[in-house]
């Protein structure tokens, strides 16, 4: 199963962080390139513990709908959502948020995902998805700090 960390610095204390990331209109606002756009469940504000929300994206030419639910939330320090259906066979994404002593937060995204379909999903993981997943965390992660400072 496919893995991977990003780490970035954003110079915003972390509970505004937090919720930043937890906010469904900037969480779409971040994914814009790939019009993405929340359609079901909780569509606006912040999302809490055992919240759903469905988002629809266009990646790779095709409509995906993705649904996630909080499963953890632990503020300022942490939350996961997971994945309640939608195109993964797992997706499980940790959020976590440090003080990183200078007034900002050292922001880290722990994210364990798999594709369906057996040997098809994991050549596709390694081939597609293991460098295309982290470019867009990174591109929501710039869009978070720029917005934050």
């Amino acid at each position: 199963m496919p893995q991977f960390e990003i780490v970035t610095a954003v110079a915003a204390p972390p509970d505004q962080v937090f919720e930043a990331c937890l906010d469904v209109e900037m969480h779409t606002r971040s994914m814009a390139g790939s019009s993405e756009r929340a359609v079901d469940g909780r569509t606006r504000g912040g999302l809490s513990l055992g919240d759903t929300v469905t988002f629809q994206a266009r990646h790779f030419g095709l409509t995906w709908h993705l649904t996630a639910r909080i499963t953890a939330h632990d503020p300022p320090r942490c939350f996961v959502d997971e994945q309640d259906a939608g195109p993964f066979k797992r997706w499980h994404h940790s959020h976590h948020f440090e003080p990183d002593g200078t007034g900002g937060t050292v922001m880290r995204d722990v994210i364990d995902f798999a594709s369906p379909f057996g040997l098809l999903g994991r050549v596709a993981d390694r081939t597609v998805l293991s460098w295309y997943m982290p470019r867009l965390i990174r591109i929501r992660n710039a869009y978070l700090a720029s917005t934050l400072r």
